[in-house]
């Protein structure tokens, strides 16, 4: 049986593209909210559609649409959530994305909080997903990409230091 491939290993392959400019730039939304009962907070993580992994909403820039706009708009058709984006990126990840032509392509994610206010009944991806509300500080360990990984613990810090209004 072949040996699963780290995180690293596949950022690895990608080294030619990588170097060659040849990469793509996507935007995501790491929802939070205050924990039942109050007491911290929780993150949303979402599955692929594809392989099932957990990861956060993103997407491709979209015409007319500046990188948080279009965090926002992932995080509803992914998700169904509405609420105050951040109005800096909280940092960047980077991970190989698959392509429908089966060439793997790595990709820049810039990320930004989303404070969530609600949840739609119904969105665009509705069913197609599964969601799950973790602590910051356990969502690390459900994700693939290290750097997210770091996200998550930057978010926990902020939320720490200065709850809620970090957007």
């Amino acid at each position: 049986m072949a040996k699963k491939k780290t995180f690293l290993m596949k950022l690895a392959d990608t080294g030619g593209t990588l170097f060659a400019a040849d990469w793509l730039e996507q935007y995501a939304a790491i929802c939070f909210r205050r924990a039942a009962g109050g007491n911290g907070f929780e993150v949303l993580l979402i599955t692929t559609r594809g392989s099932g992994r957990w990861v956060i909403p993103k997407g491709s820039p979209m015409k007319g649409k500046t990188p948080r706009e279009v965090a926002a708009v992932e995080a509803f058709e992914e998700a169904g959530i509405k609420g105050k984006v951040g109005k800096k990126p909280l940092g960047r990840y980077s991970y190989v994305k698959r392509l429908d032509n089966g060439k793997d392509v790595p990709c820049i994610v810039e990320v930004f909080t989303v404070e969530t206010t609600s949840i739609a009944e119904t969105f665009k991806e509705q069913g197609q997903r599964q969601t799950l509300w973790v602590r910051p500080t356990e969502a690390g360990g459900y994700v693939e990409e290290p750097e997210l990984r770091g996200l998550f613990a930057r978010l926990d810090a902020r939320l720490r230091k200065t709850p809620p209004d970090i957007a």
